[in-house]
């Protein structure tokens, strides 16, 4: 019998653990990543030519960084390492890949999908201004490039990843002009007994909000965004507080995400069925509790199915790993199963925990004026779309598409999808999971036009 061809698609700390659990049974997958260093965007790693510590990197999390990072280089010479390599298009059972600008196409038995996360965005007026980045691309200029986006920065949104950033910032030196949470104080006090199921996490919150108090870093929360100000470029930004009073904070960059969304896209191609996460108020691809897909040969890890953190992601991608073990009849330990079926029971606790904190802002993203840029690939208003929900008649989000463009840029409604739905949600007069989502299409990025296929190269 032939060796069975597994294929793990990102090498984040969920990709890495599933591939290190296929070696220890013998396999040899090929695990494809984008990146030119393994680590994920949690661990990104920067280019050799930079010194820096992983200490300095990481803070908390150096260790754990450090024994992701040492074990994959370990790891390297049993496994099909792939960098600097897209995962474009899914059909059947062929992964469909391109580097260097040559495509090639890859089969396989069984294929785990560990995507992971990206900004989950909100317009707001002036977003596309020179100086505006998402909470994702603020952290890579921090840790890959060793810089920062602005020279007075504020970090705007919400979730656990718009405090990390600016405690990152604040702790390199940055001048953080201040941190605006959408989500109320009292929301976060409501979610304290789901997130003490981590105490650890937890307490690391705590210390991030101390240590910005510290520095005289001013936290807001309940706030409501109006404008990010500024003639060719970021200015300030301009608010509300909570009580009502508007508020202009002077800046030269924003970095703003209003926490994360799945990255999805193959798993459309794959023809995997999703499903509404009530919890998150956004569709994610249906999975059993170890990963696995309703469609034969397709599994799941880490936050490219739900958004759970690095440690969770972990545990996520050794269970997806043992879920194709056994699906390809060869020998699981059941105790480990259990153990880390349980683990997972507590990540999704926290999960919970966080969404109850951090809830995204519906009600800004259905008040966005018609004037605002949604789409800013393709330069689409607002008021484009609801024009087509009213006018044109687009009760769905794809028909939408279809009839304003909205989405149909070189993000493929990463950036704008999010708001689209509850736009179009509130122009009908419908569910959010009446919308529907924007499907995925292939190439899932852009792909060059001078790429060649394997044959041709």
């Amino acid at each position: 019998m032939a060796t069975p061809r597994v294929i793990v698609v990102g090498a984040g700390p969920a990709g890495i653990r599933a591939a290190e659990r296929l070696v220890a049974a013998g396999l040899k997958p090929i695990v494809v990543d984008e990146a030119p260093r393994a680590g994920g965007q949690i661990y990104r790693r920067p280019p050799l030519t930079h010194g820096r510590m992983h200490k300095a990197l990481y803070g908390f999390d150096a260790g754990r960084a450090k024994a992701l990072h040492d074990g994959f280089e370990a790891l390297q010479p049993r496994i099909d390492y792939r960098p600097e390599t897209l995962a474009w298009n899914l059909r059947e059972q062929t992964l469909h890949l391109v580097s260097n600008g040559v495509a090639r196409a890859e089969s396989f038995d069984a294929l785990i999908l560990a995507t992971g996360a990206t900004d989950r965005l909100l317009p707001v007026e002036g977003w596309t201004k020179p100086g505006c980045y998402s909470l994702g691309g603020s952290q890579i200029a921090l840790k890959a490039q060793g810089c920062t986006i602005g020279s007075r920065v504020v970090f705007l949104g919400t979730g656990p990843l718009l405090y990390l950033v600016a405690y990152q910032y604040a702790k390199a030196g940055a001048v953080v002009a201040a941190v605006l949470d959408t989500s109320p104080a009292s929301a976060q006090a409501r979610a304290l007994p789901k997130l003490a199921v981590r105490p650890e996490f937890l307490a690391r919150g705590l210390y991030f909000r101390a240590v910005l108090a510290a520095k005289g870093v001013p936290v807001h929360n309940g706030v409501t965004p109006l404008a990010i100000e500024g003639e060719s470029s970021v200015a300030g930004v301009l608010w509300r507080d909570a009580k009502g009073a508007e508020h202009r904070t002077l800046a030269d960059a924003v970095g703003m995400g209003f926490h994360l969304r799945s990255e999805t896209q193959l798993a459309d191609l794959a023809g995997c069925p999703f499903t509404f996460d009530e919890t998150t108020q956004s569709f994610r691809p249906e999975i059993d509790t170890d990963g696995r897909s309703p469609r034969a040969g397709i599994y799941f890890a880490g936050d490219g199915i739900r958004v759970l953190g690095a440690d969770a992601a972990e545990t996520a991608g050794r269970l997806a790993a043992l879920a194709v073990l056994g699906d390809l009849g060869l020998p699981v330990d059941e105790a480990e199963r259990a153990g880390l079926r349980r683990t997972m029971s507590v990540m999704e606790r926290f999960r919970d925990g966080l969404a109850e904190a951090f809830p995204w802002p519906a009600h800004l993203a259905r008040r966005v004026e018609d004037k605002t840029i949604l789409c800013r690939c393709e330069a689409i208003t607002a008021g484009d779309l609801r024009e087509a929900a009213k006018a044109k008649g687009a009760p769905e989000l794809n028909r939408a598409k279809a009839l304003s463009r909205v989405g149909m840029g070189r993000c493929q409604g990463r950036f704008c999808g999010s708001a689209a739905a509850e736009i179009l949600a509130e122009a009908t007069g419908s569910s959010l999971r009446e919308a529907g989502r924007l499907r995925g299409q292939a190439p899932v990025k852009p792909l060059s036009v001078a790429t060649l296929t394997e044959e041709s190269a």
